[in-house]
């Protein structure tokens, strides 16, 4: 089983204006909602992998009981914490010539409903994959993602981490399966400027002697690059489409990697697949369809091989 952690999900709501006035009533050209969170993203784009996964994590109030109706399906096994107390958060995305984000802060989880959610991190066993993806919420500690990887340090299972600076390193002694740095990220990791591919593999290899076994980096237009645990490069291009939303492209990403590592055991693949998924979301209002990845699986075949 794949399983997702979500800590703060949120609904995204997205407004759409001509053009904001500041300090007078503004009226949208339409508006839309998602359903987020990163692990709630992988959790979607796994489903129209046709991949099953369990989403783990803390909803609370009206908000969370949508989101929580939202995303079930019949590949998505819905088991969050319900709080007592709050509302899930909205985040509102204002669209007008520029974008504008309002990003809520979420309810307080305290100890005790952390705990619960540890409790349910040791039902994961040998062979599964958990994914750990996004920021942690001021009400929590930093060092929650360590305890949840304590917790199953002793199984044999895949760990992801989709996580920035300080959350990443701190991951890295539980040698996690793989992680996805972005170039910016390789750079502040190492107070350094990566720039060329060299930099690129040296730093991931860097990584990799710091616990890592696979490092994927996404390097937005110019594509991935994948350091396999046997210390083999992989890269693939990025298909030409007209970019219409890039949030959840990197949790689309994630998702087909582990989705094409899962059904074939093969880098190069899971790679092709975490890179089209990427691109099906940026191409895309929302994020990847079935349909949409099955296109550009045929144009990336044409295109790159």
């Amino acid at each position: 089983m794949i399983y997702t952690i979500t800590l703060n999900p949120s609904i995204d709501y997205i407004v759409r204006l001509d053009e904001l006035k500041l300090g007078i009533t503004n009226r949208t050209t339409s508006e839309e909602y998602y359903y987020g969170g990163k692990g709630i993203n992988v959790s979607l784009v796994l489903a129209e992998l046709d991949m099953d996964s369990t989403a783990y994590g803390f909803v609370a109030g009206f908000t969370g009981k949508a989101i929580e109706n939202g995303i079930r399906n019949d590949r998505i096994i819905t088991d969050f914490i319900k709080l007592k107390e709050g509302i899930s958060r909205i985040n509102v995305k204002i669209k007008a010539g520029v974008e504008t984000e309002i990003n809520c802060q979420g309810p307080h989880i305290d100890e005790t409903e952390l705990e619960r959610l540890l409790q349910k991190i040791d039902r994961i066993a040998t062979g599964d994959t958990l994914i750990l993806a996004g920021s942690i919420p001021n009400t929590m500690p930093d060092d929650v993602y360590e305890r949840m990887m304590e917790r199953i340090r002793f199984k044999k299972v895949r760990i992801v981490v989709d996580a920035t600076k300080k959350l990443l390193v701190n991951s890295l002694k539980y040698k996690p399966f793989m992680i996805k740095p972005n170039r910016q990220e390789l750079s502040e990791i190492f107070d350094v400027d990566v720039q060329t591919e060299e930099d690129i593999v040296h730093y991931a290899k860097e990584l990799q002697k710091m616990g890592a076994q696979n490092v994927l980096i996404s390097l937005g237009g110019e594509g991935a690059m994948l350091i396999d645990e046997n210390g083999h490069k992989h890269k693939a291009g990025v298909l030409k489409e007209k970019v219409i939303n890039t949030v959840g492209s990197g949790d689309s990403m994630v998702a087909g990697f582990v989705a094409g590592y899962e059904k074939t055991r093969d880098y190069s693949y899971a790679l092709k697949l975490g890179s089209i998924c990427g691109n099906a979301t940026a191409f895309l209002s929302g994020l990847a369809t079935k349909e949409k990845i099955n296109e550009l699986l045929d144009k990336f075949e044409k295109e790159f091989g």
